[in-house]
C-alpha cells in the first residue's frame, strides 16, 4: 500500500508540475500581476504564422571567405619565400570550389631542393593553436599546390557564422526591432525571425550589406601589389592591395550633417590602437591619397594634408541622411565577416496571423469536444476517466512546450489536434483489453491489471514506430515543421504516461473504492460491465472473414496504387514554392477586380506572374517563377517583389499583403532531396525496428502496406490539386507513423495468438486477431477523424495540405489494416509454411524448456 501511495504521489507531482508550467499561458492579467515575473513570463511563443512577421534565411558566401584566407596565407608565404631567396615562377590561382574546400594557388620552384623550406615556412605561417596547419602543401616535380586544410575550413566556417550571428543580432537590435530571433540553421545559414514586421525591405538592405571597411593608400612606384577600385560615379582608383587600417578598429559612428557644407556625412571614432596607428600613418604619408573602401567601393579618397590625431575621422560621399545613418549603424555594429545572401523570405501579415490563431483554436476545441464526447459514449464512466486523462495529457504537452521554450506554429496546432486523436488509441486499446478479460469472468481489479499489462507492449511498439517518423521531421524539417514534430513527440510520450500510469491509477482507485463500500464479497468478484449501444454494435461485427476476398482486396489496392502513380506522372503534383522555388504572394485588394489587377501587373512589365482568385472576394494569389538560377533572391525575385508591391499599392491604396513566400532554388532543391531522404529513412528505420520486434514476414507485410497507403495518398494530392509543400510532407510522415501504428496492434495480436496455438491454421489465426482488434481499430479511426474533421473543414488554406490528406489517409490506412496487411501476412506466412519454417522464432523460455529435456 505504501508503495502504491508513493507511486501515486509521484504521478500527482508530475501532473502538478505540468499544469503549473502550462498555467501562465491562460492566466488572466489580473492574476499575473500578483505572481513573480519569472513565472508569468514563461509562456509559449507564437510563430510568425500566428502573430505575423518576417522570416529571412541568409546563406553565407563561404567561397569568398575561403578565397580571402587562401590569398592571405599564400601572399604571406610568397613574401617570406622571397626574403629567404627561394625563387619561384608561374604563380596561378584556381578559384573553383568543391566539397567545402577552397580553390588552390599553384607556383613552380626553380630548385627542387627548396621543397622542405616551402613546407616548413607554410607551417610556420599557418600554424593553428591546436598544432595543425591551415595550409595543405602538395609538391610534385617542383610544382607547389596550396589548398586550405579541410578541418581548418570547417572551423573557419563555424567561427565565421558565430561572428555573423552576433553582427546580425546587433544590427537588428540597433534598429529597435522587438525580440528579433537570430539563430544558426544548418552548416552555412542564419535564420532571422522578426515578429510584427510585415515589410522587411530596410532590414534586408542592412543584412545584405557586409559593411567591410578598409583604408588603402593610393598606389605609387614602390607599391608591390596593386588593385583597381571604383567609386559610385564610376571613377577608378589604383590602390595598394595591402590594407593600411582595418575597419574593425572603429568603435563608434554616426550619420550627421556636415558643419561645413550641411551635407550628410558619417563620422567615426577609432579605438586606442587604431587611433595610434592612424596618427602614425597620416604623419608618415602627408600628401598621399588615402581611400576609404566600403564593400569594394571607394566612398571617399581625400589627400592627407596633416597629421590626424585623436582617432576621429569623417566619411564624405553622395549620402542621403538615412543612408548615412544606416552606414554608421553598420560600422558601429561591425562588419560581417562574409557576405550574406537571402535565399528564403517569408512574410505573414498580422491579420492573417490572428485569423490563423482563431481558426486553429476553434477547430482544436471542436475536435477535442468531439473526441471526449465519443469516448464517454463508448465506455461510459470509464470513457470519462480516459477523457480526463486525455485532458491532462494535453495540459502536460502544453506545459512541456512552455518549459522547453518552444514556439507554437500553425503546424504545431495541427500536431496537437492529431496528437489528441492518436493519444486516444492507447486508452481504447487498454479498455478493449480490460473488456476482453472481463468477458472471461475475471474480477474487476484482476481484469484491469491484466488488461493494462497486455496492452503495454503493444502501446510501446506502436508509439515507438511513430516516433521514428516524427524524429525525421525534426531532423530534416524547417522551423514550423520542427514545431509539428516536437508537438507530436511530446504528445506520444505524454500519452503513454497518462494512459498507462495515470489512467490505471484512477481506474483502480474507482474500483477499489466501490469494493470498499460493498460488504458482499461475491459482489466484489463481479467483472466490470461495459455496456453502450456502440459497444453492442461492435460486438455484432465479430466473425468476419477478412481473408475471404483477399485476392479482390489486394487487386483493388494494387490498381489504385498504379492509378496513383499514373496521376503522379500526369497531371503530377501541384508543388508549392517550397519545392519549385520562386515567389508566392497572398494579397487583399478591396478596390481591384481580377482583370484590373492583371492589367496593373502586366502594364508594369511583370509578364511571368500567374494570378488566381483565392478564397474570399478580392483575395488573390500571385505566383512568380525563380528568376535567378544562382540561388540568390536579393538579385532577382526580391527586387521583383518589391517593385510589384509598389505597383499594386499605387493602384489600390487599401491593399494588404497577407503573406509573401520567396524561396530560392538552393533551398527548394534541398527541400525536395531532404523530403525523399526523410521518407526513405523513415521506411528503413521502421523496417529495422519491426524486424527486430517481429518476424521478417510481419515487418515486410506492414511496410508493404504502408507503401501502398503512401502512394494512394500521393495520388490523392495529384487528383485533388492540393498544394504539395512542407506541410504536405509532414502529413505523409504523420501518415507513415499513424498507419504503422495501426498495423502493429493487429500484428501484435496475431503473434500473441500464434504463441497460444501455433498449430491453428494461419488463416483462422489472422481472422481471429483482426476480429478481436476490430473494435479498437474502428474506434481509434473514428476518434482520429473526429479530431481532424473540424480542422479539415474549417481550418482554411493554411492547413489544407495537412488536414484534408490526413482524413483521406486515416480512411485508407484503416481499410488497409483490415484487408491488405492481413492478406500480405497470409501470403508471406503460407510461403513460409511451404518452406517448412515456423511462423515465429522460439522465445528464450521455449529454447530453455526444450533444452531441459536433453539428458
Amino acid at each position: 500500500m505504501a508503495r502504491f501511495s508513493f507511486r501515486g504521489f509521484v504521478y500527482v507531482l508530475i501532473v502538478m508540475l505540468g499544469l503549473l508550467s502550462a498555467a501562465p499561458n491562460i492566466l488572466p492579467q489580473s492574476i499575473k500581476q500578483q505572481l513573480p515575473t519569472w513565472y508569468t513570463t514563461s509562456t509559449l511563443s507564437l510563430g510568425l504564422d500566428l502573430q505575423g512577421g518576417s522570416h529571412l534565411l541568409l546563406a553565407a558566401d563561404t567561397n569568398a571567405l575561403f578565397e580571402k584566407q587562401l590569398n592571405s596565407f599564400s601572399s604571406d608565404l610568397l613574401s617570406e619565400l622571397r626574403s629567404q631567396n627561394v625563387r619561384y615562377t608561374k604563380t596561378s590561382h584556381s578559384l573553383t570550389y568543391k566539397d567545402s574546400r577552397s580553390g588552390s594557388v599553384v607556383f613552380t620552384l626553380r630548385s627542387a631542393d627548396d621543397a622542405r623550406k616551402v613546407k616548413d615556412t607554410a607551417y610556420q605561417i599557418s600554424a593553428q593553436p591546436n598544432g595543425s596547419s591551415a595550409l595543405d602543401v602538395e609538391i610534385k616535380q617542383s610544382t607547389v599546390t596550396l589548398t586550405l586544410n579541410e578541418l581548418y575550413t570547417e572551423q573557419l566556417v563555424k567561427d565565421t557564422l558565430s561572428r555573423s550571428v552576433e553582427v546580425v543580432r546587433k544590427r537588428l537590435n540597433e534598429t529597435g526591432l522587438t525580440e528579433p530571433s537570430v539563430t544558426l540553421q544548418g552548416k552555412d545559414a542564419i535564420l532571422v525571425q522578426m515578429p510584427g514586421m510585415s515589410d522587411p525591405t530596410q532590414v534586408k538592405k542592412l543584412l545584405g550589406t557586409t559593411a567591410q571597411m578598409t583604408f588603402h593608400w593610393a598606389a605609387n612606384s614602390q607599391s608591390e601589389q596593386v588593385m583597381n577600385k571604383q567609386d559610385a560615379a564610376g571613377n577608378t582608383y589604383r590602390l595598394e592591395q595591402k590594407v593600411a587600417l582595418e575597419g574593425e578598429h572603429i568603435t563608434d559612428a554616426a550619420g550627421v550633417l556636415s558643419s561645413e557644407n550641411g551635407q550628410p556625412v558619417v563620422t567615426f571614432r577609432l579605438d586606442s590602437a587604431g587611433a595610434k596607428q592612424f596618427a602614425t600613418m597620416t604623419r608618415d604619408n602627408i600628401g598621399r591619397v588615402l581611400a576609404i573602401v566600403l564593400d569594394d567601393k571607394v566612398v571617399t579618397a581625400p589627400v592627407i594634408n596633416s597629421v590626424i590625431p585623436g582617432g576621429r575621422g569623417e566619411i564624405t560621399g553622395n549620402f542621403t541622411l538615412p543612408e548615412a545613418g544606416n552606414t554608421a549603424l553598420m560600422l558601429r555594429t561591425g562588419a560581417l565577416p562574409v557576405p550574406l545572401t537571402i535565399i528564403e523570405e517569408r512574410t505573414v501579415g498580422p491579420d492573417l496571423g490572428s485569423d490563423a490563431i482563431q481558426t486553429g483554436v476553434e477547430s482544436g476545441v471542436a475536435g477535442a469536444l468531439l473526441v471526449l464526447a465519443f469516448m464517454v459514449a463508448i465506455y461510459g464512466r470509464w470513457g470519462a476517466i480516459a477523457s480526463f486523462a486525455l485532458c491532462i495529457n494535453m495540459a502536460l504537452v502544453f506545459g512541456a512546450l512552455t518549459l522547453f521554450g518552444a514556439t507554437l506554429t500553425l503546424p504545431g496546432i495541427a500536431g496537437l489536434i492529431l496528437t489528441m486523436g492518436m493519444a486516444v488509441d492507447a486508452n481504447i486499446l487498454i479498455n478493449e483489453r480490460i473488456r476482453e478479460e472481463s468477458k472471461k469472468g475475471r474480477p474487476a481489479a484482476s481484469a484491469i491489471e491484466v488488461g493494462f499489462d497486455k496492452a503495454f507492449a503493444t502501446i510501446v511498439d506502436s508509439n515507438f514506430t511513430t516516433l521514428i517518423a516524427v524524429s525525421l521531421l525534426f531532423m530534416f524539417g524547417s522551423g514550423p515543421i520542427k514545431g509539428f514534430a516536437i508537438t507530436i513527440a511530446l504528445g506520444l510520450v505524454s500519452s503513454v504516461f497518462t494512459a498507462v500510469a495515470l489512467t490505471k491509477m484512477l481506474v483502480l482507485r474507482v474500483v477499489k473504492s466501490k469494493q470498499k463500500n460493498t460488504q458482499d464479497r461475491a459482489q466484489q468478484r463481479v467483472p466490470l460491465r461495459f455496456s453502450s449501444p456502440l459497444l453492442r454494435l461492435s460486438d455484432k461485427l465479430s466473425g468476419i472473414n477478412f481473408l475471404a476476398k483477399r485476392k479482390i482486396a489486394l487487386a483493388v489496392s494494387v490498381v489504385l496504387t498504379v492509378l496513383s502513380i499514373g496521376l503522379f506522372a500526369k497531371p503530377g503534383l501541384h508543388y508549392g514554392v517550397d519545392f519549385t522555388g520562386g515567389t508566392m504572394i497572398e494579397l487583399t485588394a478591396p478596390t481591384l477586380t481580377t482583370d484590373e489587377l492583371r492589367n496593373v501587373i502586366e502594364s508594369n512589365g511583370f509578364d511571368q506572374i500567374a494570378i488566381q482568385e483565392y478564397g474570399s472576394e478580392h483575395h488573390y494569389l500571385l505566383r512568380a517563377p525563380v528568376l535567378d538560377s544562382s540561388g540568390e533572391l536579393e538579385n532577382s525575385n526580391a527586387k521583383q517583389t518589391d517593385a510589384l508591391k509598389r505597383a499594386i499599392s499605387q493602384a489600390d491604396s487599401e491593399v494588404s499583403f497577407d503573406k509573401i513566400d520567396m524561396v530560392g532554388p538552393k533551398v527548394s532543391g534541398g527541400f525536395a532531396e531532404l523530403s525523399i531522404l526523410a521518407l526513405l529513412i523513415a521506411g528503413g528505420g521502421m523496417l529495422v525496428y519491426l524486424w527486430a520486434r517481429f518476424e521478417a514476414h510481419f515487418a515486410s507485410a506492414a511496410l508493404l502496406t504502408v507503401i501502398l497507403d503512401l502512394t494512394k495518398t500521393i495520388g490523392f494530392f495529384a487528383l485533388t490539386g492540393i498544394e504539395f509543400n512542407l506541410t504536405a510532407v509532414a502529413a505523409l510522415l504523420a501518415l507513415i507513423g499513424y498507419s504503422i501504428n495501426d498495423k502493429v496492434v493487429v500484428l501484435d495480436r496475431i503473434r500473441e495468438l500464434l504463441r497460444l496455438d501455433p498449430n491453428k491454421p494461419l488463416a483462422d489465426t489472422i481472422n481471429e486477431a483482426v476480429n478481436s482488434t476490430l473494435s479498437r481499430t474502428v474506434f481509434t479511426s473514428v476518434t482520429t477523424l473526429l479530431a481532424l474533421l473540424p480542422m479539415a473543414i474549417f481550418g482554411g488554406d493554411a492547413v489544407e495540405s495537412f488536414a484534408v490528406p490526413m482524413v483521406f489517409a486515416v480512411v485508407i490506412g484503416t481499410s488497409s489494416t483490415l484487408f491488405i496487411t492481413s492478406t500480405l501476412l497470409y501470403l508471406l506466412g503460407s510461403r513460409r509454411e511451404k518452406q517448412g519454417k515456423a511462423q515465429l522464432k522460439p522465445t528464450a523460455e521455449e529454447i530453455k524448456a526444450s533444452l531441459s529435456h536433453i539428458p
